[in-house]
């Protein structure tokens, strides 16, 4: 799969590790972190205050919940309540 062995690559996604977006001093930032733990683990920032910062490779990204899932949560719960 990964051959030859020893060169210094890596092929697919590195395991148990997650980053997601972070403000650090007014710029963008990526935090990567530990899934089993919850650790901090790295962060990369840019070396411009005014540029993103760009991604960890091969890190999956972490997705918050974003307005429409929680605006759907909501809707959902107040139905159920109305059947009550």
């Amino acid at each position: 799969m990964n051959k030859p062995v020893g060169d210094n690559t890596r092929k697919g996604a590195v395991r148990k590790r997650s980053q997601f977006k972070t403000t650090l001093g007014g710029a963008s930032a990526w935090t990567k972190r530990d899934r089993i733990s919850g650790e901090f683990i790295a962060v990369k920032k840019s070396t411009k205050k005014k540029k993103a910062a760009k991604k960890f490779k091969g890190v999956r990204v972490e997705r918050l919940e974003g307005k429409r899932k929680k605006r759907r949560r909501a809707v959902a719960e107040a139905r159920l309540d109305l059947q009550r």
